[in-house]
């Protein structure tokens, strides 16, 4: 296991350095930082022009993106961060920011989600075929099928409009982390903010969860070594949860994991809705600036935290399942 995690680190080097120049390629074109530059500081010369791309290598050319890169990496590595086009602002604090917010979120909406869902979909698959099976399948595929940005809609016009033509005030915030103007911590306060974030992004969780378990643990539950187990007269609760329940969430616990790992990344439609300052409403707020010096760090953070975590569920189902030689 040891050296199988230590091939996995050794190789993640070399994937994240061809990830992210392709990716840093990518953002180059897409967004031209020295157009962008030059959009912001419309009185700039040919002289600071030149001087911004030699600064921060933009150069032209197949190996000029190559050289540029390296330059790129080496700034990125020690921490010499170029300043975001708009504004120059130093990028790390925005970004330290955005990722604790994304992550308080995400955790949390993703704890909440996957709990949820796995003990729906254990009820439902303990009686196949049975009403509470097809409720749990009907509301799970409504889940589906209903968009998020519908979902945080429906919620904000009931809790805040609807909520306060009734009593006068809204039961729960609609934007924000904090009411514009407050200052210092005020765990109270975040968590009513989160309230409806968290459910719209629970909401999905809940509907792929409730679906994935179910249809894992009726497989488990119909196999023969656990008619084999029964007919040994273990009763039904001890083979269920230390035979099948640990089989059954082999699958799920690998998409746990990789969708934490998204976490990283924000949940833009949401955060977009409820204006919540996390990683994705700062990637659309640079990507619509063209700040290449803030889109590229968001970028390595989030291929980071997705390639950690595949082998994090690697990792799990070895752990889930003592079969598996990963070495």
């Amino acid at each position: 296991m040891l050296r199988y995690i230590a091939r996995r680190f050794v190789w993640m080097i070399p994937t994240l350095l061809l990830v992210t120049f392709l990716v840093y390629c990518a953002i180059r074109i897409g967004t031209d930082p020295v157009a962008s530059y030059k959009r912001v500081n419309i009185r700039a010369t040919r002289e600071q022009l030149e001087r911004y791309r030699s600064h921060n290598g933009l150069y032209e050319g197949a190996f000029g993106y190559v050289r540029g890169y390296f330059q790129w990496l080496g700034g990125f590595l020690s921490f010499d961060w170029p300043r975001s086009i708009k504004g120059q602002r130093e990028v790390w604090p925005n970004l330290k920011d955005a990722l604790a917010n994304s992550l308080r979120l995400g955790i949390v909406a993703s704890a909440v989600g996957i709990l949820v869902g796995i003990l729906m979909g254990v009820f439902a698959a303990l009686r196949p075929g049975r009403l509470r099976d097809t409720s749990v399948n009907s509301a799970a595929l409504i889940g589906l099928a209903v968009p998020p940005f519908v979902t945080a809609l429906l919620l904000q016009l009931f809790f805040a409009v609807q909520w306060q033509t009734w009593f006068g005030k809204s039961l729960f915030p609609t934007s924000g982390v904090y009411p514009p103007g407050h200052s210092g911590f005020d765990l109270v306060l975040m968590a009513k903010h989160m309230v409806l974030p968290v459910v719209v992004v629970a909401i999905q969780s809940m509907a792929v969860y409730a679906r994935y378990m179910r249809s894992s643990l009726l497989d488990v539950l119909n196999s023969d070594y656990m008619r084999t187990a029964r007919s040994k007269g273990i009763s039904d609760r001890r083979v269920l949860v230390r035979h099948g329940l640990r089989n059954a969430l082999i699958p799920v616990t690998t998409l746990a994991f990789l969708d934490v790992g998204s976490i990283v990344g924000g949940l833009i439609i949401t955060e977009g809705i409820f204006e919540y300052p996390g990683m994705g409403k700062f990637f659309l707020t640079a990507y619509s600036n063209g700040d290449f010096p803030e889109l590229m760090p968001w970028m390595v953070l989030i291929i980071f935290s997705v390639v950690l975590f595949n082998l994090f569920a690697d990792i799990a189902y070895a752990v889930l399942d003592p079969r598996i030689a990963l070495d």
